[in-house]
Formats: structure tokens, sequence, C-alpha cells
């Protein structure tokens, strides 16, 4: 039941496809579970946790129609289960209202995966504005309000001692309860986003609306570990012990889940500000260029005395042509060295390899997202060698600026 900004995340949570050996912007279509279509051409996509989570609803429901219709006997499961789909058509509602609008704000829309707590629209860029952050979030909530509306009208229509009745008043309740809980003002949820909006429209600070709706989705994690099975608790209906027991499980699941998406929201913030200043010519190595019949030893002592970190194999014309691996060179004992020529532990460098050294920001992510690869050849605009980098560089310096050093 949330809007995710899935490029920071789910970043990590995922690289753009590319065309011909260049990115495109548009990020690979990844499995999400099963494919159940695509509804305004974003892939709806039924996730294997989602299965334990009906199984679990239909034989919670399935247990409680037993008391409230009797005859029905060992089908009250299949009406139990009958619910479960329901109420999950009723959750792609929730989250085809952000993808609505997501795709009005031509902000794109990765995928929709219904899981185990719900369902989560994953939006690729975030809005521009802190209104248009608002809509987004609460469009779903309005949604889920409108069906438990719906479903209400429907429940005044029927007996309430069939399974009609039964059906309704439960997709009338599980909806409420749908828009209740996405509108508590905390990250992940679609109130804490609402609240980030806000926030960021009183500071101009979009980055303080995030700080302070993850601190509010941690304490509500913590509110939802110990107050949900206090609740079940205070009720006063006799429990068993495995109705405590899973009563406990899944707040502790769910406190997991709001407390995980509030810190993710707060690094992929942070990774979104320190974007920018991510410059493939402030990353890149110097670089020494030998043959390819180059002892290693050799090799390694040019590059000590060019202060270089990085070999460049090039061929006759002195054009490169490979880069040696960085963790193939330290797979060579070094009484070996002098022995080993460069050329078996280079990469040949494909299309992909090579990169634009005033590439910085998204469109760096994008280029080595699109080739993985140890290491890269940064050129300049006339074919020069700028340099190398190496991926475990960028991933440093991303790792800093997502734990705010």
């Amino acid at each position: 039941m949330t809007v995710s900004d899935s490029r920071g995340q789910q970043t990590s949570d995922q690289p753009p496809q590319d065309d011909g050996g260049r990115p495109t912007g548009k990020p690979p279509e990844r499995s999400g579970g099963l494919l159940m279509g695509r509804p305004f051409g974003v892939p709806v996509y039924v996730t294997p946790s989602w299965f334990v989570i009906a199984a679990l609803i239909t034989w919670v429901f399935g247990g409680q129609l037993g008391d409230v219709l009797p005859d029905l006997g060992g089908a009250r499961y299949l009406v139990a289960f009958s619910f479960a789909v329901a109420f999950y058509a009723s959750v792609l509602v929730h989250e085809l209202a952000h993808t609505l609008v997501a795709l009005r704000y031509k902000l794109g829309v990765r995928r929709i995966q219904l899981q185990f707590f719900g369902g989560v629209s994953e939006i690729e860029n975030e809005a521009t504005t802190p209104w248009r952050e608002f809509w987004l979030a609460f469009v779903g909530p309005l949604l889920s309000l409108a069906l438990g509306g719906l479903f209400y009208l429907a429940v005044r229509a029927v007996d309430l001692a069939t399974v009609p009745g039964v059906l309704l008043t439960g997709l009338m309740v599980s909806n409420l309860v749908v828009a209740a809980f996405n509108l508590l003002p905390g990250l992940p949820l679609d109130g804490g986003r609402m609240l980030r909006a806000v926030v960021w429209a009183v500071t101009g600070k979009a980055m303080t609306g995030t700080v302070v709706a993850a601190w509010v989705g941690r304490a509500l994690a913590v509110a939802v570990l110990f107050g949900l099975p206090l609740v079940s608790a205070a009720r006063g209906v006799e429990r068993s012990t495995t109705d405590t027991l899973v009563d406990a499980v899944l707040a502790a699941v769910l406190a997991a889940i709001i407390w995980n998406g509030a810190t993710g929201s707060v690094r992929n913030a942070r990774l979104k500000e320190a974007l920018p200043a991510l410059r493939l010519r402030d990353l890149a190595r110097r670089a020494v260029e030998v043959t390819a019949d180059t002892p290693l030893g050799e090799a390694m002592r040019r590059a000590h005395e060019a202060r270089a970190g990085a070999v460049v194999v090039v061929d006759g014309r002195g054009e490169p042509i490979a880069i040696v691996r960085e963790s193939a060179v330290r797979g060579v004992p070094e009484h070996r060295r002098p022995w080993v020529a460069v050329g078996p532990l280079a990469r040949d460098l494909e299309p992909g390899l090579r990169l634009d050294a005033d590439l910085s920001g998204e469109e760096l992510l994008r280029a080595v997202q699109a080739t993985p690869a140890g290491e890269y050849l940064v050129i300049e605009a006339d074919g020069r060698v700028y340099g190398v980098v190496a991926l475990t560089d960028i991933e440093q310096r991303l790792t800093a600026a997502v734990a705010g050093r």
C-alpha cells in the first residue's frame, strides 16, 4: 500500500537497460513474481509471499466463518479464499490509483507488486513539487476509503447472515482499515509521504521532510511491534497460544517492514542528494599503458612510478584494447608476477566499458549498470585515455554519501 521511489532503493533497487551498448534511461523489467497483467502498460506481479498471506487469511477467516455461518462446513475455507482474492483486488485498485497519478505527472511506473503486506507501486522518478508528492500519496488511501463506502452501501442491500453479507462486510472493513493504516504519518506509508510533502512545503527542503517522516515511521514501527499484541490481548476475548503467537509474529514482521522502509527512504534521499556530485573525472584513476606481453611485475613497477592505480593494455598502434582486472592481479602471487604477462589478466574493451569522462550523477550509474564490470576505461571526447574507474570506487563514494559521511 505504499508508493516507492525505486531510483535509490531498490538502486535498490535497479539498472536501466542499454540500447546498442548505451543507456536508454529505461529500467529493465525484472521478474517480480507471477505476472498478472499490464493495466495502463504497467506490469502487475503477485509475489510468492502473497500466497503465504492468502493462506493465512483463508485459515483465520475460514475459522471465524465457522462461528458465523456454521452450515457452510468445509466450504467456508473456499469462501475465505475468495475474500483474500477480493481483498487484494481492492489493494490493486489502491495501487492503480497511485499509478494513474504517477503517469499523469510523467513520473513513470516500473511495476506494481502484490505481496505479503499489501502492494507497492514502484515509481521511477520523484515528484517535483510538494503538492504533487502529497496528491500522489493521498490518492491511494482516498480510493480505499471510496471502496469502503461502496461496500458499505452494498452491505445495506443484503442479509448480513449470508455469504454475500459476510464477504461484503469483510471487504468494507478491510478497505477502511487499509485506508486508515496508510494514512498513518510515517514513511514508508502513504501518510508518511504526505507528511514529507507538508514538511517539504513548509521548509522548502525535501530532505528535511524525508528525515521527519522517516523518524515518525520508526516510531510507528515500535508502536506496531508492542502495540498490536497488547491491543489483541486487551480485547477480552479468550485466545489460544497459537493466536497469540501469530499476532506477535505479524506485528514483528510489519514493524520490520515499516522500520526498514523508513530507513531506506532516508538512504534514498541522501543518495539523490549525492548523485549530482558523483563525477567520473573525480573518481578515475591514473592509468599506465602497456602491451599484452608485458610481464605483470613490470607493469606494476611502471604503475608505481607513475602513481597510477590501473593498467591499460594497448595494441601495436597504441590503441587501448583491454583493462587489466584488479581482481586478477590480486590472484597472482608476488613471486610469479615477473613471469606472468598482463594479457590473460585483462578484460577486452567492449563498447559498454568505454565511458565518457564527463559522465556524472544518474547518467554515470546507468552507464556502469548497463554493462557490469570491475573496471571501466574513461576516455575524453577525442578518444584519448583519461584513466580507469573501478566499480568499488563508485560504490565506496555512494556508501559514504548514504551514510552521511
